[in-house]
């Protein structure tokens, strides 16, 4: 049996006054011509999905509006020494201050998270809004960096300000510019060869199942990794097995 739910026979004293298209007063609006209860939740749920609808096409138009903007990331800092000195890279302000004010123009704003903070792997997403509610999310891990002899708090905090910048690129569809190429077009880097898959195949199958599956949340395709990669990678992971293998033994003797 439906029930019916009562109208009160008189407004409540200073009671603030509901606009006709609010939730609120389509509700009492309903609930006043005898509508049921399961009628109501019918209507609250119809009106909630189509203000969802109405979000992400307001979404849409907003981040078309955006990309319409062409905006331009500049290499901002250059590398001074190393392999790969006479290069320049993108910082995390230099993305930041070349989108920002374009996405506020369209009522679209970033910000990040800390998604998952562990010792040996860290995930931030980045999160795309639109004033009208809708939002979109990247996200991209990594372990810490722990290369130009950083401490632990400097590792995490270099794969962290890492990981903002390029899932604030992912997710607005940008690249960086720069003169690097002299205008030539971006040589495709050589990739692993089949001898280095099959090595980096095999100590993989050694790892824990918990090491395998960071390398490929990594890598999801192992032969796209770059030839200069894969000794950094096969090392990596030989390291990972060998913690691995002492484990089980230790389990094993128990």
């Amino acid at each position: 049996m439906n029930e019916v739910i009562e109208a009160p026979s008189k407004p409540i004293a200073n009671a603030p006054a509901l606009a006709a298209n609010s939730p609120m007063g389509m509700m009492l609006a309903a609930v006043q011509q005898g509508a049921t209860l399961e009628q109501v939740e019918k209507m609250m749920d119809l009106q909630e999905r189509w203000e969802k609808a109405e979000a992400k096409k307001a979404y849409d138009a907003a981040f078309a509006n955006f990309k319409a903007e062409a905006v331009t990331i500049i290499k901002g800092r250059a590398v001074t020494d190393g392999p790969l000195k006479g290069k320049s890279y993108a910082e995390l302000h230099d993305v930041v201050n070349a989108v920002t004010p374009a996405l506020s123009k369209h009522g679209l704003s970033s910000s990040w998270k800390l998604t998952k903070d562990d010792k040996d792997w860290m995930e931030v997403t980045c999160y795309l809004r639109h004033v009208g509610g809708h939002e979109e999310s990247v996200s991209m891990g990594g372990p810490p960096d722990t290369g130009g002899a950083k401490n632990a708090i400097q590792a995490r905090a270099s794969t962290k300000t890492y990981l903002e910048r390029y899932t604030l690129k992912a997710i607005t569809g940008l690249s960086e510019q720069g003169d690097d190429d002299d205008g030539r077009p971006p040589k495709a880097p050589k990739l692993i060869t089949q001898v280095q898959l099959l090595r980096l195949q095999a100590v993989l199958s050694q790892c824990s199942p918990g090491a395998q599956k960071k390398f490929a949340a990594v890598w999801p395709d192992a032969s796209q990794i770059p030839c200069d990669r894969v000794d950094a990678e096969i090392a990596a992971l030989e390291g990972a097995a060998a913690k691995h293998k002492e484990r089980m033994a230790a389990q094993a003797q128990e």
